[in-house]
Parts: structure tokens; sequence; C-alpha cells
């Protein structure tokens, strides 16, 4: 009898193992939010061909599946992989090949920074940088060229603003583009003082002169958006919102995807001009597992940063200056009309009052007899009160938290005391739209998307500033803020059936994180770290 029943025992125990179900990787022990409907917690998941397959407890997993691979999670935290909502991964990339002037608290200091570049790259026919703020500097004016000139005669040098929405170049690079104090461009400012050219170019203005500047191969540009993938893995990033990409990079990031090389899956915004519009909205969407091409980005106004943002009554610290449309109202119209015809999305950016009431305005007119369009306003930064209720499930705020916590020191002085009520005010638009999507803008902002996890539900900056938070009436919850970055992003891009959450069927991207980013100590988020990154089930960056 004894011997019956061992052999039954064995009998039973090889069935069982023939009954279960292969998987390529098992995750089990781990503490895992699977941002599904329900926000609910699981410790285990398994995954074949790329995508989850059963997400459960860690005993009915292994009970029912076997795999090549299994990872023991031993308590760790377990997220969707993150999706950055508005971002510029191949300006990402460009910016680590030049002149990093992020933190920069002096003129001086920047300066010293391109000069320092230029003696290690000597080689360069154009000296570039980016991430000057005068705003961060005790002279909180915008700088001249003379110093650039006095550097640097014979080598032109294109010093971007940390928003992109303004150059400092030097007197080679204006004679290469043929500007001077009678050259006149609408939506911007050719900055003069006491009617000289003093290098400062504000929106419209800059393409003059990147018009002149010589132009990045294939294989500069391969290798530009590789360094920005393997900068974004390391952060837990699997899907990235491109704000603005013309149709040649978008060829090259789909050969690179097609190829292997790429992995990062791509929301691709195409930069609202002649060629990409005329060719992708008669040729139609292109959608493959890891590219998304159905949008087009269009700017609406400048920066409130360099005084660029259309504002509806003149800056509080600037009488009689209102900022400027970088897109004439007329043509945003019209863009509206034809996107909508086109079946596209139309995201928009919009930072001042004036600028966000006309691209809601343009909206709202061409969307009442679409069904599910999901446009989105890009930053919906400054809004009046009277506004907010444009905002729809039709129309969606995109919003970068860390912009509020960059910006807290000097905002109000631009837009006053009444219009502040209304910028950053991301609890309020969740109520109009039901979501938000949460981005960084990197290379605007610095990549860490925990920096903006902290951002929004702290309103707080990397030194804690302000003690209780800025304007928190306005903080979003925890969870909230990683539905942000994760189901409400997908859903923003279409996207929801097939990434945002750990849910079976859905691609496998997912992050382990060294501590558990909902329950840590609110101060101590800035600082998590990702121990791995997966995409696909494939771990493309581990240092656990």
């Amino acid at each position: 009898m004894r011997k019956l029943l061992f052999s039954l025992s064995v009998l039973s125990l090889f069935i069982s193992c023939d009954n279960k179900q292969e998987a390529d990787l098992i995750v089990t022990n781990a503490n895992v939010y699977t941002v599904n409907d329900a926000f609910a917690k699981a410790e285990s998941f398994a995954v074949k061909d790329g995508k989850f397959i059963a997400v459960g407890s860690t005993a009915d997993i292994i009970a029912q599946y076997q795999a090549t691979e299994t990872i023991d999670a031993t308590g760790k935290t377990v997220l969707p992989g993150l999706i950055d909502g508005h971002c510029h991964f191949y300006g990402l990339g460009q910016n680590l090949q030049i002149a990093d002037l992020v933190g920069t608290e002096s003129y001086d200091e920047v300066i010293e920074k391109v000069t320092a570049f230029a003696k290690a790259n000597p080689e360069a026919t154009v000296i570039r940088g980016r991430g000057w703020d005068q705003n961060d500097w005790a002279v909180k004016e915008f700088p001249t060229k003379d110093k650039l000139d006095a550097l640097f005669p014979d080598t032109p040098v294109v010093l971007e603003r940390v928003d992109g929405h303004a150059y400092l170049v030097n007197q080679k690079a204006l004679d290469l583009a043929k500007i001077d104090n009678t050259t006149k461009v609408s939506g911007g400012e050719i900055v003069l003082v006491d009617g000289k050219v003093t290098g400062v170019l504000i929106d419209n203005p800059q393409t003059l002169v990147d018009a002149v500047m010589p132009q990045a191969s294939v294989a500069e540009n391969a290798q530009v958006l590789l360094e920005a993938q393997e900068l974004c893995f390391s952060y837990g990033l699997t899907t990235v919102n491109d704000a603005g990409l013309n149709k040649d990079i978008v060829e090259l990031i789909d050969s690179l995807q097609q190829q292997g090389d790429l992995k990062m899956r791509i929301y691709a915004m195409l930069s609202n001009n002649k060629e990409n519009l005329d060719h992708y909205l008669s040729s139609g969407k292109i959608k493959t597992d890891r590219l998304n091409v159905r949008s087009v980005k269009v700017y609406g106004d400048g920066a409130l940063g360099s005084r660029g943002a259309a504002m509806r009554e003149s800056y509080s610290d600037k009488k009689g200056h209102f900022g400027a449309m970088v897109t004439p109202v007329d043509e945003i119209n019209e863009l509206a009309e034809r996107i909508a015809a086109a079946d596209f999305q139309m995201n928009t950016h919009a930072i001042g009052d004036s600028a966000n009431v006309v691209v809601l305005r343009a909206y709202d007119k061409v969307l009442t007899s679409k069904k599910d369009p999901r446009w989105k306003v890009e930053h919906a930064q400054v809004v009046s009160t009277e506004d907010f209720d444009v905002f729809s499930d039709k129309i969606l705020p995109s919003v970068q938290p860390t912009h509020a916590t960059s910006d807290m020191y000097w905002a109000e002085d631009r837009v006053g005391a009444e219009r502040i009520k209304g910028a950053y005010a991301y609890k309020d638009l969740l109520k109009q739209s039901g979501l938000v999507i949460l981005g960084t803008d990197f290379p605007v902002e610095q990549v860490s998307p925990f920096y903006t996890f902290y951002a929004a539900v702290a309103r707080k900056d990397l030194k804690q500033y302000p003690e209780g938070g800025y304007q928190m009436e306005n903080a979003l919850s925890r969870e909230e803020t990683l539905k942000g970055m994760t189901i409400w992003a997908a859903y923003s891009n279409f996207e929801e059936a097939e990434k945002g959450s750990i849910e079976s069927g859905k691609f496998a991207d997912f992050i382990i994180m060294d501590q558990d980013i909902m329950t840590i100590d609110e101060d101590a988020i800035p600082n998590l770290e990702v121990g791995a990154t997966y995409v696909n089930g494939e771990n493309v960056y581990n240092k656990l």
C-alpha cells in the first residue's frame, strides 16, 4: 500500500508539471502595483512572447506556470513601465553632445562652461550649449553676446535657454543667419538694447539660425537616439512621448527599432511643418509595437521664463509686454480643422492664458462631432479660471509638475496674484478631464520621473522648498500621480489596451524599484532608484 501511494504521489507530481503552462519569465514574491482599474496589488506574474499572460499570487502563478527564467523579487516593488507624457527624447540625446549649462548661477559661469567645452572639442565647427536661465542668476536680465564675440570671433556660438524658447548667439552666428537690427520675424523677438542686437533671440527668430547651422549625419543621429535610450531606461521609462519630430528622425527611429537596436517605445508627435503635414496627414497613421505616429505638435506661444508666453493682459513685471503667439490664431484654427479631418490628434503647446484660450476654443469648435479625439493641451500652464470648464474627456491636459516647482520662485512676479490662481493647477485640470497626463519635458527639466512624482504630490523642489508645499490645493495623490505616469498617459496615446498597467495581454513593460514609491517618506521620493527595467519582458537595464 505504501509503495502504491508513493508511486501515485510521484505520478501526480509529473502530471502536475506536465500540466503547467510554459512561460519565458516568472516574477515572484514582489510588491506589484498593477495600476489596473481597481488599482489592485499582486505578488507575481508570468510573461510569454513579450506579454503578461497571468498576474496573481506567487502560489497561484508557480502552480500554473513554469519558465526558463524566474526572478524572486524578495519583496521589492514592481511598477508598470513608466511613460513620459511630454519630453524631447531626440533633443535629450542631442544635449548629451553639447555644453551642459543647466544650474549655472551666473553668466560668467556660462562663459566658463562654454570655454571649457570649446577647448575639449577643438574640431567643433559650431559651439552649442543648453540650459542657461537668467532667472537663476543674481542679475536676472538677459545676457548679451559681447563676451562671446571676444572669445569666439570666428566660430558661431548658439546657447539655448533651458526652456528651448530663446537663444543667445554671437555675432558670427548672427552674420551667418543675416540677422541685424532691421530684421523682422513674427511670433517672437530679436532683443535689442539701444537699437543694437544683443544676441538674444526669442522663439521664431531662432529658426533663422537653425537654417544655417550644419546638419548631423544619419550615424550621428542614430548615436544620439541610442544614448538617450540608455539614460531613459536607467530611470524606468519604457515609453516616451517625443513632442516634435521631423520625418527624417521618425524614419530613423522606425529603422533602428526594426533592427532591434532602439527598444524604447516612442509616441512621436510630428513637428508642425509643411513636409510633415503634407506627407503624414495624407498617407495616414503609423502603428507598430514600438512606434506610434498619429499626432501633430503645434506651438501656440513661447515660454513664461523668457516672457514669450502669450498673455491676455501685460506681464506684471513688464508693463506693455504681452508675449507672442508663435503660431497665429488663424493658423491654429486652420490646423485644427485640417488635423481633425485627417483623424490625427492635435497636441498644442500653450503656456499663457491667451494661448490657452485660443487653443481651447479651436479644439472645442472642431471636436463637437468627434467621438473620441483625446486632443491634448501641452503644459496648460496659466489658464484663466473661466476657461477651465472647456477641458473635458475630449480635451486633455498634459502637464509637467516640475515646471511648477522650477517656476514658483518668479512665476507670480510674471503674472500677478490673480492670474497665478489658474497656474500649475493640476488638481483642477484633473477634475475637469478626469485624468492628467504627466511628463518631465526633459531636457528642459531633468529626466528623472521621480522628480516629477515628488513635484506632483509634495509640490516642492529638490531643496524641499517650500515647507508645506506650493499651492497644495493642486497637489495630486500618489495614486493619481502613478496613473498619470502610466495608464492615463497610455490612454492619451490610444494605447491603454496594450500598456500602462500590469495585466494579462499587455506588453510586459515593468520596472523593479529599490523602495516602495507609494509608501516611502515623501521627501525621499526624489532619491528613488530603479533596480531593473524590462521592455517586452526583456531586461534592458539592470543594477540589481
